[in-house]
């Protein structure tokens, strides 16, 4: 991320990441309200996400090495994530399944796949050469993958057999005749219709529309990137479109908070410590330092079968990363309240949970945008443009060859600033710190090679300079030929 990217440059950036990488985990919490509307039993839930392999395309997806270390290091359940994962597609792949499925154009690309299909088929067509109808035998071991796609190919293969799962992973096999493997397909008991299996298909997607359809508050944490992967895995690929994108969303998850964004308010107008992660800003809203006396704080307790996030911390699981979002917005608005002093009525003992939500009314739908153009992004509306301090140009003399790395690295001692190159011999630094393009400007003011000015669009945009140039060239031949064409003839 950069501070020159505008809010359609940055999800362009963003877009293609999401595109090439899978969900591995998703974490959803939700809460109880107590009787006295200040206490909440919440519930978190875990889950491990792959990719549906029901469908006519094998589904790639690209694995970071830091990525892999990182959850490694949190404790990350590989085998878990690959064996059990969730099944989940968008409404596109749905769509391209179903039409698979009725045009009976059903093909594999798993090899594993292919392997454990061909045994099974081999075995049953030996036994099915020999059985008489009726006859039974039971397909065992299989897995959850498994179970839907062997009953799909052996009726596809073989008119006379019918399948039916018992239980987990078995299949019973039976040999039937053409008229009796007819009624059974047309019998609404059959585990095998396309309704079905495209339930099975959509897998945590049911889930998904489920959420959208109660329109719930949304809460995340900086949760720019993940509003992407959730329309891009559960409800369609990703727009090229920034705008389509915003209105998708809104239309999806009308109401956003992202604590981030709250926080951020919070530290820059009242007295919030400064905290960089969310399990850091969690144990201060948990801490008693911001109002140690307040009886008004809500109580949250998980439920009981989710109490192993209770007796120990687990950060970046995505349950436990739900939970601590789902707790830090109750907490949020309690303490956002103190801080702005909403009720100043000390009858008002007991304030209700729309009130609550009236606090935090300005950062409903501002999702945080991380070093950029902007400091949110307004699903709900326009994005309000971000004051940053102003940029400063480097003028470059006596030392040819610099590139933007070598500005960065010059410049970096004593600030960060991101480096773009406006020409041969100039650069722009752009800072979201007033103190430190102060302290640039000082600090550079007799430098032998490099000039720093503040930048001034009219002066210094390569594209002014270019206009002004081909202006003054067109002014120039017009006065010309004004001079010659005007000459009297003798």
């Amino acid at each position: 991320p950069s501070l020159f990217d505008s809010p359609v440059e940055r999800y362009l950036k963003t877009r293609q990441s999401v595109q090439r990488f899978t969900v591995t985990q998703l974490g959803k919490c939700c809460s109880d309200t107590e009787s006295d509307l200040l206490g909440y039993v919440v519930h978190s839930y875990n889950f491990f996400l792959f990719p549906s392999m029901l469908g006519v395309r094998d589904v790639e997806f690209t694995l970071s090495a830091s990525s892999i270390q990182f959850l490694s290091r949190y404790g990350f359940d590989y085998n878990k994530f690959l064996k059990d994962g969730i099944p989940y597609m968008n409404e596109v792949q749905e769509k391209i399944l179903r039409q698979h499925l009725l045009a009976g154009s059903w093909t594999f690309h798993s090899a594993v796949n292919r392997d454990v299909l061909r045994k099974v088929i081999d075995e049953v067509t030996s036994w099915i050469a020999v059985a008489e109808e009726e006859e039974t035998m039971i397909l065992q071991d299989l897995s959850d993958y498994h179970m839907l796609e062997v009953q799909l190919v052996l009726r596809q293969a073989l008119q006379n057999v019918w399948t039916e799962p018992l239980g987990s992973k078995k299949v019973m096999v039976k040999k039937v005749s053409p008229q009796d493997r007819q009624l059974l397909e047309n019998s609404s008991c059959d585990p095998c219709q396309i309704e079905l299996i495209l339930l099975s298909a959509r897998g945590f997607t049911n889930l998904f529309q489920i959420l959208v359809e109660a329109k719930k508050p949304l809460v995340g944490h900086n949760m720019l990137m993940d509003l992407m992967h959730l329309h891009d895995k559960f409800y369609k690929p990703l727009p090229e479109s920034y705008e389509e994108f915003k209105r998708n969303i809104h239309n999806l998850f009308p109401v956003l908070i992202d604590t981030k964004t709250v926080t951020k308010s919070m530290k820059k107008n009242y007295l919030f410590p400064r905290v960089s992660g969310l399990l850091e800003a969690y144990s201060v809203l948990c801490s008693s330092s911001l109002n140690p006396k307040d009886p008004l704080r809500p109580v949250i307790d998980l439920a009981s079968d989710c109490s192993r996030y209770a007796e120990k911390e687990s950060p970046h699981e995505a349950g436990y990363d739900a939970f601590l979002c789902g707790s830090g917005k109750m907490l949020l608005k309690h303490s956002f309240r103190d801080c702005v002093g909403t009720w100043h009525n000390a009858v008002e003992t007991d304030p209700s949970f729309s009130q609550y939500l009236t606090v935090l009314a300005e950062h409903v739908n501002q999702v945080n945008f991380i070093r950029g153009g902007i400091s949110s992004i307004n699903f709900s509306g326009e994005d309000a443009p971000c004051h940053h301090p102003p940029a400063l140009v480097v003028h470059v003399q006596g030392w040819p060859g610099l590139n933007e790395r070598q500005i960065y690295e010059e410049f970096k001692a004593l600030c960060r600033f991101d480096v773009r190159r406006l020409s041969k011999n100039q650069f722009m630094l752009l800072s979201n710190k007033y103190k430190q393009v102060r302290l640039v400007l000082r600090d550079y003011k007799h430098h032998p090679h490099l000039q720093v000015s503040v930048y001034r669009h009219w002066r210094h945009s390569p594209r002014v300079n270019c206009l002004l140039q081909v202006s003054g060239i067109v002014a120039l031949w017009s006065l010309l030929a004004f001079v010659l064409g005007g000459a009297p003839s003798s």
